[in-house]
């Protein structure tokens, strides 16, 4: 997790990027910088499902949408983009676009994503589709073409500055940012607010997240806000829908 420019770090990015990544019980990676695991402990890949598919109206929303653009706060293994391309090969028909979108700091290595994945069989094609694509040292804007319909793009730095650089459009948000209480600025009013922004009318957003406090900062920006059970014994989690203007 060194692969970040840093003449665009501050000391306290610099050391945080710069601490490595721990393996608990063999292939799960935890971040001892922000004292949290990447996904959760139960099963991530279910958990994905639950959360971000289920929490936008995913897989039904495909059918009949020519583009679809999905945002995601956090890449970190690459976990939910890999388990939507599966969903996604399953359903999409002929000529239909798939762009995943997703904002990181602390880009992983090939090799990282690559055993954290490798917890999961299920996605072994699209882990392998993955890294067999991903650069030695992923900087700026990572843009991976996958097949003829999915198009990967992992912007790496501040999700502030690269969300704020992005094309208005989005249909569906994946907020998966470390937990509120570890990493506030994932979820800070300033973010979220242009999350609602780029996000098409009637668009979505998920999240496992249901601190007071980002529910209230994405009401606040323009969502309606619900919340629904939590995965795997979570009492809550967050989705919603930008609401009409005026």
């Amino acid at each position: 997790m060194t692969d970040i420019d840093p003449d665009q770090m501050d000391a306290a990015d610099l050391e945080i990027a710069n601490r490595p990544l721990e393996w608990r019980d063999g292939d799960m990676p935890y971040s001892p910088a922000f004292g949290d695991h990447f996904y959760c402990q139960t099963d991530g890949r279910l958990e994905c499902g639950h959360v971000f598919l289920a929490g936008n109206g995913l897989p039904e929303r495909w059918a009949g949408a020519q583009n679809f653009l999905i945002g995601e706060l956090g890449f970190g293994t690459g976990l939910n983009f890999a388990e939507t391309f599966r969903n996604w090969k399953l359903r999409r028909a002929e000529g239909q676009q798939l762009h995943f979108m997703s904002f990181e700091l602390y880009p992983m290595r090939r090799d990282e994503i690559d055993r954290a994945l490798s917890h999961w069989p299920e996605i072994d094609a699209e882990r392998i589709a993955l890294t067999s694509a991903w650069p030695d040292m992923p900087e700026g804007t990572v843009s991976l073409k996958l097949d003829e319909q999915t198009t990967l793009s992992v912007v790496c730095g501040r999700a502030l500055d690269g969300v704020s650089a992005a094309k208005a459009g989005f249909d569906a948000w994946y907020l998966d940012g470390f937990a509120p209480s570890r990493n506030a600025d994932m979820w800070s009013q300033e973010l979220m607010t242009l999350v609602c922004e780029k996000t098409v009318p009637g668009g979505t957003f998920a999240t496992y997240a249901a601190a007071g406090f980002v529910r209230r900062n994405l009401g606040a920006a323009g969502f309606a806000v619900e919340r629904r059970p939590g995965f795997a014994g979570k009492r809550e989690m967050l989705c919603g829908v930008k609401r009409a203007e005026g």
